[in-house]
């Protein structure tokens, strides 16, 4: 019966050992979650901010604005444009 007791109780303390192993780990995870979900959160903040800031840069009244006063460029007057017509060889490959 001595044996029996001894393996018992070897058994539980293997168990209680695992469980607490457990645990730790579990907590050490859940942490490590928690730091997760704060980046991402951050990272998230970050891409609509950068969205925003590509959607700023890229407007067209900005970039007229920006030829026209630091590039000296402006707008073609209606007797300047020129429409030219594909020749029919070149519709034809499209």
């Amino acid at each position: 019966m001595t044996r029996l007791n001894v393996a018992l109780l070897a058994l539980l303390v293997i168990c209680a050992l695992s469980l607490v192993t457990s645990r730790n780990q579990a907590r050490r995870l859940f942490v490590e979650l928690q730091r997760e979900q704060v980046a991402a959160r951050t990272y998230e903040t970050e891409f609509g901010q950068l969205q925003l800031e590509q959607a700023t840069w890229g407007m067209p009244a900005r970039v007229e604005k920006i030829a026209r006063e630091e590039r000296g460029m402006r707008l073609p007057t209606p007797a300047r444009i020129e429409i030219i017509a594909l020749p029919a060889s070149v519709e034809a490959a499209q």
